[in-house]
């Protein structure tokens, strides 16, 4: 699977996104009123450690270049963080990963407002479908914390997204990763010390429980990498989309959360517009792609916080 071409790209992603939501898990299992902060630092921290064997893909010369950016980014990925824990702890699996699924809506409605991007009349559809998608699976009577916190998540998600924009345009992937975490542990050890002040129990299992939702979304990170390093993104960007498929059958084996009609539809109402996209701009490509300038980018706006 070397992601050269479509269809082993296409099963990265497919491989990948189940990685992801192996880490969500992991973050689901966490017992009640565990110590979210002292995990999310953790987990920052294991992630740096995980990315010191990929540091040759670091440009050391121009270590800090675009800082500024980056530890905007970098706090913008705490929040959604936290947000994701709070979400994945409360919500059902499915529920919060549809919610997860906001985050590409609200790229194209940033790129409008900030960018002046015009919207093609299939995207301006995978907007209001993908909002009401929302609606339909939340349902006002069920709106709470964790609801908030799952639309949060996808807001800093789409938050991230957009400004890769901004970041220098050849910086590696692994570079874009490594800044994001080594400048938030600063923040993240402090929170979690304050926490700890504050009367939170240390969990000794939640050193795993940090370890390994780490490494498999770091895994997932690798392979979204992969995927896109030598076709282009639009080619096969629609795979992602079965992290919902897992998310759903995770779900319902391993936590007895069995989907309703009402999340069935509003899901449908989020992901077939945005594969439709894809497909349409599959249809407007050639079937095979090598993009550098972009591939690096492409990649850092579809992975996960």
């Amino acid at each position: 699977m070397s992601g050269k071409t479509v269809n082993s790209a296409i099963l990265l992603l497919v491989l990948g996104n189940a990685m992801a939501l192996i880490s969500d898990v992991f973050i689901k299992l966490m017992e009640p009123g565990a110590p979210i902060l002292q995990f999310a630092f953790l987990r920052c921290l294991i992630t740096l450690v995980f990315l010191l064997p990929l540091a040759r893909k670091i440009d050391r010369n121009n270590l800090f270049s675009g800082i500024k950016v980056h530890a905007i980014r970098a706090h913008v990925h705490l929040v959604g963080l936290l947000c994701m824990i709070v979400a994945l702890s409360n919500l059902p699996l499915a529920t919060a990963n549809a919610v997860f699924y906001a985050a590409p809506i609200l790229v194209m409605v940033f790129s409008v407002v900030i960018f002046r991007e015009s919207l093609s009349p299939l995207s301006v559809l995978a907007v209001f479908s993908g909002f009401a998608g929302i609606i339909v699976i939340l349902r006002p009577v069920e709106f709470n914390w964790a609801v908030v916190a799952a639309l949060g998540s996808a807001l800093t998600l789409a938050i991230n997204a957009v400004m890769v924009r901004k970041l220098p345009k050849g910086q590696s992937t692994v570079h874009k990763l490594f800044l994001n975490y080594l400048l938030v542990i600063p923040v993240s050890g402090l929170l979690a010390v304050w926490e700890w002040q504050q009367g939170a129990i240390w969990h000794p299992e939640i050193l795993f429980t940090a370890a390994a939702s780490a490494f498999f979304i770091l895994g997932y990170n690798i392979t979204v990498l992969l995927a896109y390093r030598q076709v282009d993104a639009n080619q096969v960007t629609s795979a992602e989309y079965t992290g919902l498929i897992w998310a759903v059958a995770i779900g319902w084996i391993w936590f007895n959360e069995v989907p309703d009609w009402w999340f069935l539809v509003g899901s449908l109402m989020v992901v077939v517009p945005l594969v439709m996209i894809g497909l349409n701009q599959r249809r407007k490509s050639p079937p095979r792609g090598f993009n550098p300038a972009t591939r690096d980018d492409q990649q850092a706006a579809t992975a996960k916080a």
